[in-house]
C-alpha cells in the first residue's frame, strides 16, 4: 500500500480556527454542546503533506482522580518517534458514556501544548463521528485544536455492521440510522478487526489509509501503541522517554 496521497500546503489547508467552548458545564449542557460541535466537523479532506502522526491515549492513575495524557509523535511513513508529551491533571468532569472527551480533552490540551513538533494527523484512541451525536473524543478534539484528527477504537460504540475478510486490509461500512459512520478495519489477517472513523478534515478513506500505513506488526497503530504505554506504563519508562526527546 502506498502513502496516503498529499495535499496542497494552501493556507487552507494548513489553518483551522480552533473552536472555543468552556468546560466547567454540566452533562446535560455537554449533551447540548455535543450536537452543536457535531455540525462543525468537515468530513473531507482538507490537510497538507503528512509528515508527521501522533497518537493521543489517556490512562487515570489508581485512585481515579487524576488523569494523565499522552501524545506520541511519530515520523511518517518510516513511524520513528519525533516528539512525546504527557500531562497530568485533576479529574473535573464525571464518568459518563458518550461524554467521555469532556472528561479528558483537557489534560490532551496540556500535552499537546508542550509538544516540540506539530503533527499533521491525531489519531485517538477513541470514536470520531462513530457516536450517537457524531461527535466523539476524535471529533471533538480535532474541532477545539483545529488539527486534522481521525478516531480509532478497539470497540464499537454505535452501529452495526458486517463482518470484514479475514484478510490485512479488509472493511465493512460501520452504519448507524442509515449513516455509514465509520469503517471495521482488519489491520491484522485474522485479527479482531479496528473501527475507524471520520474525527475531523480527514475523509473515511484517507483515515483508513492512514491507519494502515501506521500498522505494522500488531493489531493497533504504533501512534496509539506508543501513546498507551506513555500514558498507562510505568513512571520511570515514562520519565525516560519524555526526557530522550533531548
Amino acid at each position: 500500500m502506498g502513502r496516503p496521497p498529499a495535499h496542497s500546503r494552501s493556507a487552507e489547508h494548513r489553518v483551522s480556527r480552533p473552536v472555543r467552548h468552556p468546560w466547567d458545564l454540566s452533562p446535560r449542557e455537554a449533551i447540548a454542546l455535543q450536537a452543536r460541535l457535531a455540525r462543525k466537523v468537515e468530513r473531507a479532506d482538507r490537510l497538507g503533506k503528512i509528515r508527521h502522526v501522533a497518537g493521543v491515549d489517556v490512562g487515570f492513575e489508581s485512585d481515579g482522580r487524576v488523569a494523565r495524557a499522552a501524545v506520541a509523535v511519530l515520523a511518517f511513513p518510516s513511524l520513528e518517534l519525533a516528539d512525546c508529551a504527557v500531562a497530568r491533571l485533576p479529574v473535573s468532569f464525571p464518568y459518563v458514556p458518550g461524554l467521555l472527551s469532556f472528561r479528558e480533552i483537557p489534560v490532551v490540551l496540556a500535552a499537546l501544548a508542550s509538544l516540540r513538533v506539530t503533527p499533521d494527523v491525531l489519531l485517538c484512541d477513541g470514536q470520531g463521528i462513530a457516536h450517537p451525536r457524531r461527535c466523539g473524543l476524535a471529533s471533538h478534539l480535532g474541532l477545539v485544536t483545529g488539527l486534522p484528527s481521525v478516531g480509532v477504537a478497539k470497540t464499537r460504540l454505535v452501529g452495526a455492521h458486517r463482518e470484514p475478510a479475514a484478510r490485512r486490509g479488509s472493511r465493512a461500512p460501520l452504519v448507524d440510522r442509515a449513516e455509514v459512520v465509520g469503517a471495521v478495519l482488519r489491520t491484522r489477517t485474522g485479527v479482531k478487526p479496528l473501527f475507524v472513523s471520520i474525527g475531523h478534515r480527514v475523509s473515511l478513506e484517507t483515515a483508513i489509509r492512514v491507519v494502515l500505513a501506521c500498522t505494522t506488526r500488531y493489531r493497533l497503530p504504533e501512534t496509539t501503541r506508543w501513546a498507551h504505554r506513555l500514558a498507562s506504563g510505568p513512571a520511570a519508562d515514562t520519565a525516560r522517554l519524555v526526557a530522550s526527546r533531548g
